[in-house]
């Protein structure tokens, strides 16, 4: 895992992705420390989500090179890719938990799933992961039982059953009051550097952004028009940068 070596567990190369006529993505290219968050920032239809897919294994770039954790994404095969998949946790922008499972039940899943196990280790991990989130006395609610903001804590615990060391994040705090946001960003930022994990957060909430993020990269027409961090995004002369600040304020 030459990659990970140099300390850089995510590095993405040239990706170029179209569909059909569009062009999505037009050569974006990163790369990120370990214990890194990146958040990606841009106007709706600019390639955010669709970045996540490709980082995930979800779809397959048309040219360039995504290489996680040491693993070069876009030449894998399904079995090795879902190896690959089990040191990525991913939340998804509306949590996406079974309604028939409760929440303790939820975060078991994928240790169910993906490790063998006996019946009292799945049960002990989900604890201690739903207690991380502040979630400890809602074990056997449902989701139906639950808030908006505590399905998101719910989903954060269950991505990070199988220890993962990056996280991809879309949307976070979407469709949430501005406290419970505050709480979801914290959590993001505390949970990182307990795990040392490297984190890509899709949002469109430049408050949570400029919040929990070491680093922002913004899209615009398939391409990163800024990389750094929140100052570097204000003192940009880039005319898209200076009006998606203006249009956030």
């Amino acid at each position: 895992m030459e990659n990970e070596q140099n300390g850089n567990p995510v590095t993405v190369e040239g990706l170029r992705k179209s569909f059909g006529a569009q062009a999505v993505l037009k050569g974006v290219s990163f790369s990120l420390a370990r214990g890194q968050i990146l958040s990606v920032l841009g106007r709706s239809g600019t390639g955010k989500s669709v970045l996540l897919r490709l980082l995930i294994g979800l779809d397959k770039p048309d040219a360039g090179s995504i290489r996680m954790n040491g693993d070069e994404i876009t030449e894998l095969g399904l079995e090795k890719l879902n190896e690959s998949r089990k040191n990525i946790g991913f939340l998804f922008q509306q949590a996406a938990l079974y309604d028939s499972l409760s929440i303790e039940e939820n975060v078991e899943f994928p240790l169910r799933r993906h490790r063998k196990a006996g019946e009292a280790e799945p049960r002990e991990r989900a604890h201690q992961l739903l207690a991380s989130v502040g979630l400890e006395k809602d074990l056997n609610k449902m989701p139906s039982q639950i808030s908006g903001g505590m399905k998101k804590r719910v989903a954060l615990a269950r991505a990070l059953a199988l220890d993962p060391s990056i996280v991809l994040f879309d949307e976070p705090t979407a469709g949430l009051d501005p406290i419970t946001a505050a709480e979801i960003g914290r959590l993001i930022v505390d949970l990182s550097k307990q795990r040392n994990m490297t984190s890509v957060v899709v949002t469109h909430d430049m408050h949570a952004a400029k919040c929990f993020s070491d680093r922002l990269i913004l899209l615009s027409d398939g391409k990163i028009v800024v990389d750094g961090t929140f100052e570097d995004l204000q003192n940009s002369t880039d005319e898209f940068a200076k009006r998606f600040l203006s249009d956030c304020a």
